[in-house]
């Protein structure tokens, strides 16, 4: 009878979707691996096809997509990405999604509307997800909609670190540009050792992308202003937030935000004169007819490398953060 040797030795697999090849290089780069190349592509009607070029049998899989313009197609290819890998008998997979797609639908604000995050969750696990890793979730009970484990990764360690180099936090003040937004800016004003502004908004439900700004509570006058948000998309809110903070005396507004939605016309209202730096991470993709010169993108890929390393060696995630954000 001959006899059956198991080989117990775990191997990580890292592949990418089409949306932001560059984010998935840089996080092959900090894990010292390969991508595992994708043979995708869409046909002429449309329709999406991905095979792996090597077998990935057993594997711990990680699935890196940033949902990206145009995102439908970007979260159908990491779906049927995510399928193959089950089909190919992958060990377990993990769905990398740095920015989540539809996290702004995440609650019925209104009757007869859908709860679209929920969707993606379970068409994550349809597909046969085991896991699911991103950043800054618009918000947090997202993880509860996904029947698994979610490693909520935090950008707040990256910016967190440019800002303590580059403000003064004698003369600084954090502000939260919406009532949504406090308890994340109080953390910021906690590590900065600032204080904390509130701006306080309405937002008409019947018309998209539009703001009015009412009140600021909290002191602005001839201080440096940061402003901190999870995602900047058509860019109307915060330029509205910089200029209502200039008009009452701020000195300097700073504009802290982890996703770069960066919908038309964002690049033109960004460059307002009421704001003075934005800086965001990579998480998405920031083409160069999307940069000015005061604009600072930030690499994301160190810590989702450090948080699949993590993952893949069975460590903890929450440590990353000392489970303060």
């Amino acid at each position: 009878m001959s006899e059956i040797t198991v080989n117990g030795q775990k191997r990580l697999v890292l592949v990418t979707g089409r949306a932001h090849p560059q984010l998935a290089v840089d996080v092959a780069a900090e894990l010292d691996t390969e991508l595992v190349h994708t043979d995708a592509r869409t046909f002429a009607n449309g329709e999406i096809y991905a095979r792996y070029d090597e077998s990935v049998r057993g594997c711990d899989a990680f699935v890196l997509q940033s949902h990206t313009t145009p995102i439908n197609e970007w979260l159908m290819e990491q779906l049927i990405m995510v399928d193959a890998l089950k089909r190919a008998s992958a060990k377990r997979i993990t769905v990398v999604a740095p920015f989540y797609p539809y996290a702004r639908q995440d609650k019925k604000g209104r009757g007869r509307e859908p709860i679209s995050a929920r969707l993606v969750a379970d068409l994550f696990k349809a597909a046969g997800a085991d896991r699911i890793m991103s950043v800054d979730l618009h918000a947090a009970q997202i993880q509860g909609f996904f029947d698994g484990p979610v490693d909520h990764l935090f950008a707040m360690p990256v910016l967190l670190k440019y800002f303590k180099e580059k403000l003064e936090p004698v003369s600084l003040t954090v502000v939260s540009p919406d009532m949504g937004r406090v308890r994340v800016a109080d953390i910021w004003s906690d590590k900065l050792g600032a204080p904390l502004a509130i701006i306080h908004k309405r937002r008409d439900p019947l018309v998209p992308n539009q703001v009015s700004v009412h009140e600021i509570v909290g002191q602005v006058e001839g201080r440096t202003c940061l402003l901190v948000d999870d995602l900047i998309d058509t860019g109307r809110t915060i330029a509205k937030a910089a200029e209502a903070l200039k008009a009452n005396g701020a000195k300097n507004v700073v504009v802290a935000a982890t996703h770069a939605v960066f919908s038309d016309p964002a690049t033109e209202v960004l460059q307002s004169d009421f704001i003075d730096e934005v800086v965001v991470t990579d998480t998405l993709p920031v083409p160069e007819e999307k940069r000015w010169d005061r604009l600072t993108v930030l690499p994301i890929a160190p810590l989702i490398a450090r948080a699949i390393h993590e993952v893949f060696e069975d460590g903890s995630v929450t440590s990353m953060f000392d489970g303060a954000a």
